[in-house]
């Protein structure tokens, strides 16, 4: 059994005794080397005023309101009528305290 070919072929159609080669194999590779966490590499984000009101749970008019405050500026790019937000900045910005009722 080749490692290469049961990787490409799909898990409903390998026999019992090939699923387990290429689950031992896998648990064997993993011992080798640490895990990565995923989720550190891959930067989340969020378009458009819609886009903000749902990463903060809030309405349309709330959203504008987030975005027209200036708190989450670092975490907006904005090019023309498109607004990309960095997820996580922006969450982490508006957590912060500064003065007023935030």
């Amino acid at each position: 059994m080749e490692i290469r070919d049961l990787l490409s072929k799909p898990v409903w159609q390998m026999t019992g005794e090939e699923f387990i080669f290429l689950n031992r194999h896998a648990l064997q590779g993993s011992e080798t080397k640490p895990a990565q966490p995923a989720a550190d590499k891959e930067k989340k984000y969020v378009y458009g005023i819609g886009g903000i009101a749902r990463l903060f749970g809030c309405s349309i008019p709330t959203a504008n309101r987030i975005k027209k405050s200036g708190r989450i500026d670092r975490a907006i790019t904005q090019i023309g009528r498109k607004i990309i937000v960095d997820a996580d900045m922006a969450l982490e910005l508006a957590g912060r305290k500064s003065g007023g009722r935030g």
